[in-house]
């Protein structure tokens, strides 16, 4: 599933709903839990449930944060989802593997025989952190881990700007991600108008293996998908080594070499995974 970027709205909000619809973003993500006040929470799912109801055919990825598992909140979100369009249910504050097997077994009320929800956990305390790889690998309704970096830094004290936290973080959850083989994604960055350093993050963040970032504002959508998107060269260089591999299975050859560079099973892995992204991103801007 394409999330290279992925467009935080306030489900409070549905001024936004149609601009959001219309964005770039190759996902949205409707926010029942923090982005919602408490005295709103009914609204927001009641005006979120009209416009998912009438939603029409959409290319993109339909999220949706709803409360933590375990509270009341949550139990009124899924009621007011069920049979609604959502590809992917956001649960926030992931701790316990149990309890995101109790969690999904609630979600799954929301599947129906043409559609599969899937479930992106958010790892965002530090027992979530330390948890990730059991997190990831607790359910195969599971399709990716996503930083949650407010939550996990601040009560900490630990700087957001501080580089070397957030590579230890995002090299945890990458790695947690890899284990169960799903998709990894960056959090937000709060800083709306700093693009440079939204640009640093995306950067930094793909260099660690993410699929993408959450935008918390429009103009953060183009940098995000110019970013997670593989150059003209990481595309090229993938459709060589593509295509010595399968000359060199064709002729029973483990490894070899393209441009002077020694390849076998790891760099051909990664290389059709960056031609299947690089095709989609095709398919996908094809009207």
């Amino acid at each position: 599933m394409l999330m290279r970027s992925k467009l935080f709205v306030p489900a409070s909000r549905p001024e936004l709903f149609d601009k959001a619809l219309n964005s770039a973003a190759d996902a949205l993500s409707f926010d029942l839990e923090d982005a919602v006040a408490q005295s709103q929470k009914s609204l927001a799912r009641a005006l979120l449930a009209k416009f998912l109801r009438e939603l029409p055919a959409t290319r993109k990825s339909i999220l949706v944060r709803v409360n933590a598992f375990g509270t009341a909140e949550f139990d009124a979100d899924i009621e007011a989802l069920a049979g609604l369009a959502v590809d992917i249910i956001n649960l926030p504050m992931a701790e316990d593997a149990n309890a995101v097997i109790q969690a999904i077994a609630r979600i799954e009320r929301l599947q129906t025989p043409s559609r599969q929800v899937g479930v992106l956990l958010n790892v965002e305390t530090p027992k979530g952190l330390r948890n990730a790889a059991a997190l990831a690998t607790s359910h195969q309704g599971v399709v990716g881990l996503q930083i949650g970096y407010a939550d996990l830094l601040e009560p900490c004290g630990i700087s957001r700007s501080d580089r070397d936290a957030l590579a230890h973080i995002r090299l945890a959850v990458r790695f947690a991600a890899a284990e169960a083989g799903i998709a990894a994604y960056d959090g937000a960055f709060a800083a709306v108008k700093d693009t440079d350093g939204y640009r640093a993050e995306c950067l930094s963040a793909k260099a660690h293996g993410f699929s993408g970032k959450s935008c918390i504002h429009p103009s953060q959508i183009a940098i995000a998908n110019e970013t997670f998107m593989p150059d003209a060269a990481e595309i090229d260089w993938a459709r060589k080594v593509v295509a010595a591999a399968t000359a060199a299975d064709a002729s029973g050859v483990g490894a070899y070499l393209v441009d002077g560079h020694m390849i076998d099973k790891p760099f051909v892995e990664r290389a059709r995974a960056i031609v299947a992204l690089a095709d989609t991103i095709t398919t996908e801007a094809t009207p």
